[in-house]
Parts: C-alpha cells; sequence; structure tokens
C-alpha cells in the first residue's frame, strides 16, 4: 500500500504515534542512579560539565551505552520495536538503522549483492553514484557496468537514468548481480523507478535505489511515490537529509519480494560487518522521531510545500530562474521533488560557488549546495522558509558589485576508460606522481568533488587532463573539497604503479 493511502487508516496511525526506542532510553536514563559504565561521560553531572556546557545536559543524559536490558535486548526490545514501526511506515518486509549515513547503507547493499548466488560479479550502476558506492565496490570486488545519467546541458548537472538505457547495459552485461540507481538526484529529480523495476525484475535480478535526498517521498499526496511502492527492493533512506533525523543516522529498507528471503540475511550480515558496535542511542533514537513525525503529521510537509510555492513565486517574480520547476521535460525524468528548489544564478554574473557562500557570510542564509550554475535550497517538512528575505538577498547578490569570481569552475568532464576493476587498482601497488604526470595513468584512488560527491575518477580509471583540471577547480572554490585527494591544491595523485596507459 502507498504510505500516503495510509494515513487514514486510525491503526495505522496509531502505532506510527509511538515511539518505542526513544521511550526505553529516556526510561533507563532517568531510572540510572549511577552510571559505571561506558560512555565516560557518566551521562553528564559533575562528570563532563565542559560537555554539557557545549551540548547541553539533555544529550548526554539519553547518550547509553547499546546491548541495554529493556532497550535492545529481552522481549521489551525497544529498538526492534523502533525498527518494526519504520518498516511498517516505509512498506518494507525489514528495516535497519543506521548510524553511519547513507554512505553505510550503500556499502551495505553492494555486500549483499556481492554475496547473492547468482551471475557474474558485476552490477549495473548510474555513474552519478555517491562516493560510498565506490567503496563499495572496492570492498567487495564487484565490477561496474556504468549507465550515464541525463545531463542538463544548459546547466552542466546530472540527474537520473532512462530505462532503456538501463536495459542495453544489462544487454552488455547480462549475468550482472543487480541494478543500482539513484532517484531523486541531488536536485530533485526523480527517475522512473517503476520500469527500471521492470527491467531488472526482467532479467531476474534485484534494484536497489539510493534514496538518500528523498525519505519523504510517499508521505504525502502530492509528495513523488516511495520507490518500494514501485518496485525497488533495497532502499537506501538518508533519513538524515530529508526526513528530519540527526545528521549521520539513517535508514536501509529491503521490500517483500522475490528476493526477500535471500537479500535479508545477506543484508543482516553486512550490518553486522559496518555498523558499529557502539552506536549511538541519539543518533537511533532521532530516526525514530523522524519516523513519527513522516508518519503521522503529513500537515508539515503541506506547510512546507506551501513555504517553497511561495519561494518560486517570489524568485520568479524578481526575475530569477527556478530550474527544478522545468526538470521534467528532460529525458527520463518523471516528477520533481517539491521541496528542493534549485536556483538558476546565472543572472547574477558570478559562480554559484559565490553565490552560496555570499548568501551564508553577508546574509545569514545557509543554503544545501552549489554548481557553477545554480544554487540548491531544500525545504525540509516543518520549515517555515522566509521567501521574502531570501529574495531580497539574492536580488542584492545580483545587483553588482561583486568582486571577480576566483575561481570558474569547467565542465563536468567525461570518464575515463577503466582498465582495472575498482578493487584491483585500490589495492595495487602505488606511487604518487604529481599531477601532470599522472595524466594518462591509472588511478588507483576514487577521486569525488565537493558538491556533489559524484566520483569523476575511480581505481582503476585513466586520469584525464580534464578531470585534473576540473577536480583543481572545485577543490579551490568556496566550500567545494575533492574527497581522496591528497592535498586541496591538487598537486599530487596517486596511480598504479605499472598503470600507463599507452
Amino acid at each position: 500500500m502507498q504510505i500516503a493511502a495510509q494515513l487514514a487508516d486510525n491503526t495505522f496511525h496509531a502505532s506510527q504515534s509511538n515511539v518505542p526506542y526513544v521511550d526505553a532510553v529516556k526510561n533507563l536514563a532517568d531510572r540510572a542512579t549511577a552510571r559505571l559504565l561506558v560512555p565516560g561521560h557518566g551521562g553528564g553531572g559533575d562528570v563532563a560539565p565542559a560537555l554539557t556546557s557545549v551540548i547541553g545536559a539533555a544529550p548526554v543524559h539519553l547518550d547509553v551505552t547499546p546491548l541495554l536490558w529493556g532497550i535492545d535486548r529481552g522481549p521489551d526490545d525497544g529498538l526492534e520495536a523502533a525498527r518494526m514501526l519504520a518498516a511498517q511506515a516505509w512498506g518494507a518486509r525489514r528495516t535497519w538503522f543506521l548510524t553511519n549515513g547513507a554512505s553505510q547503507a550503500n556499502r551495505m547493499a553492494l555486500v549483499a549483492l556481492a554475496g547473492m548466488s547468482r551471475g557474474d560479479r558485476s552490477v549495473v550502476a548510474q555513474r552519478s553514484a555517491h562516493s560510498s558506492f565506490v567503496d563499495g565496490l572496492v570492498v567487495t570486488g564487484l565490477t561496474p557496468e556504468f549507465v550515464l545519467p541525463t545531463i542538463d546541458t544548459e546547466l552542466g548537472i546530472a540527474h537520473g537514468v532512462h530505462p532503456s538505457d538501463v536495459a542495453a547495459a544489462l544487454a552488455r552485461r547480462p549475468y550482472a548481480r543487480g541494478v543500482y540507481v539513484i532517484s531523486p538526484s541531488y536536485f530533485g529529480a526523480v527517475s522512473d523507478v517503476r520500469a527500471i523495476a521492470d527491467v531488472a525484475h526482467t532479467h531476474g535480478i534485484p534494484l536497489i535505489v539510493d534514496n538518500a535526498w528523498g525519505a519523504h517521498f510517499g508521505f504525502h499526496p502530492d509528495l513523488p511515490a516511495n520507490p518500494l511502492s514501485l518496485g525497488a527492493d533495497l532502499l537506501v533512506s538518508s533519513t538524515h537529509k530529508m526526513g528530519g533525523s540527526l545528521h549521520q543516522s539513517a535508514m536501509l529498507h529491503l521490500a517483500p519480494g522475490p528476493f526477500a528471503e535471500e537479500l535479508e540475511q545477506l543484508v543482516d550480515r553486512a550490518h553486522r560487518l559496518t555498523q558499529s558496535t557502539s552506536w549511538s542511542s541519539i543518533l537511533t533514537a532521532s530516526l525514530d522521531i523522524a519516523r513519527r513525525e513522516l508518519a503521522t503529521k503529513p500537515e508539515r510537509i503541506s506547510s512546507a510545500m506551501a513555504g517553497a510555492r511561495r519561494l518560486i513565486a517570489a524568485l520568479e517574480s524578481a526575475g530569477i530562474p527556478v530550474a527544478s520547476t522545468h526538470f521534467s521535460a528532460l529525458r527520463g525524468v518523471v516528477a520533481n521533488d517539491p521541496l528542493n528548489v534549485t536556483i538558476d544564478v546565472r543572472g547574477t554574473g558570478i559562480d554559484g560557488a559565490e553565490v552560496r557562500e555570499r548568501l551564508a557570510l553577508d546574509y545569514g542564509i545557509l543554503t544545501e549546495m552549489a554548481t557553477a550554475s545554480t544554487v540548491v535550497a531544500l525545504i525540509p517538512p516543518g520549515l517555515d522558509v522566509d521567501e521574502h528575505a531570501f529574495v531580497d538577498a539574492l536580488t542584492r547578490i545580483a545587483r553588482g558589485h561583486n568582486p571577480v569570481p576566483r575561481n570558474r569552475i569547467p565542465p563536468l568532464p567525461a570518464v575515463g576508460e577503466m582498465l582495472l576493476t575498482p578493487r584491483d587498482a585500490y589495492f595495487a601497488s602505488a606511487e604518487t606522481v604529481a599531477a601532470e604526470d599522472a595524466i594518462g595513468r591509472i588511478s588507483a584512488e576514487s577521486l569525488a568533488a565537493y558538491p556533489p560527491g559524484i566520483p569523476n575518477v575511480m581505481p582503476g580509471e585513466i586520469i584525464a587532463r580534464e578531470t585534473v583540471q576540473f577536480l583543481r577547480a572545485v577543490s579551490t572554490s568556496p566550500g567545494g573539497y575533492v574527497r581522496g585527494a591528497l592535498n586541496p591544491a591538487i598537486t599530487h595523485l596517486r596511480v598504479v604503479a605499472s598503470g600507463l596507459a599507452t
């Protein structure tokens, strides 16, 4: 059943109003008269006055160790009850709570896929995957068969993949173990998950959807559907992004279906492999609360959507284009997240990263990310956005008196040829060379420019001159950095020692 349809069910609403893990942690913390165990802050008080003076007494009070009776052990297991409620809310067979973000979920998904008893050791995957997907390739040794996303050439940003392109990739890799796609994109563009799921299932393999930016999907009739309801078999949910939990908390959802029985055991093993044995009770509690708020308070989403519409109207009235309202015209895009407002800032005459920095430093307005041509504003459920202050700030920036852009970011470079698997290249004998000398060599590292965190070169791929120029430009731009780089200036790179391309 689609999540939004369940919201009118009184039984569903009553059960989803509970927060069993939160209640269990609070009850134990309030009951404890002496804490002769870890964590070493002792619950606050005289033991950790410096800590409580910064973050307050409540978080320290509720920060308890795992594996305690009544919290995550015994017949009144609050954690298991919370996970069951989350599975019910998302329409999953089973849900795992994670305290190392959706990055952990991506790695878990690939570890599980590598353990499946079918096909060769390959995965058909969207090229614009998060860098944690590459980490999963390194860990598992799976070989990627990449599907290029739709590129908005005017704005220079990437979105989702078209089902026919997934089918073509599976024709090249007919024995792949699964398909991995991202929906929505960082800019809120939604792919045709149902059609992609049909393609994957026709080949007898599961579909993994990185739904990091869509944890709220399905919890309101005017939002895009939850991918599990469209045929996804594993759903990566970065709940802290738009779901309202604390930073670094996430979930992984397993759908009921033909692959569920096999995947459940494999995902459970992957969870044990990747999750800390000292997981945070505070992060976990925030997942319990976020699930309740999403499942029982659709009015918070309604309010946020109304705010987003006001912001879009104010921007357009001021002559500032909103790119996200036109994404559905692009190939492979079937919808857009109404809470993601991607703004075309080319009219300001300066780089989007500079606009984002000016919004933050000069006007106290923090936005999610920027590219050379856009700034992305997210309107999470419950936020009352001040559209007038935002538009006024952008208008002032656009009026001029701006410095010359410090670093114009070049177009996204083409993908280099992959000569080794990511795992083989990562663990191969490597050497550090000057960036200019690395051109034409095989990379030993994954290098991903942030934002948006999409790998520009993977272990095993040839390093191109355009890639080095792009990484340097992003790294030295306001708020930018390159994950995997040896230094911000990108003066040196690690390459496979014997990896001359020609």
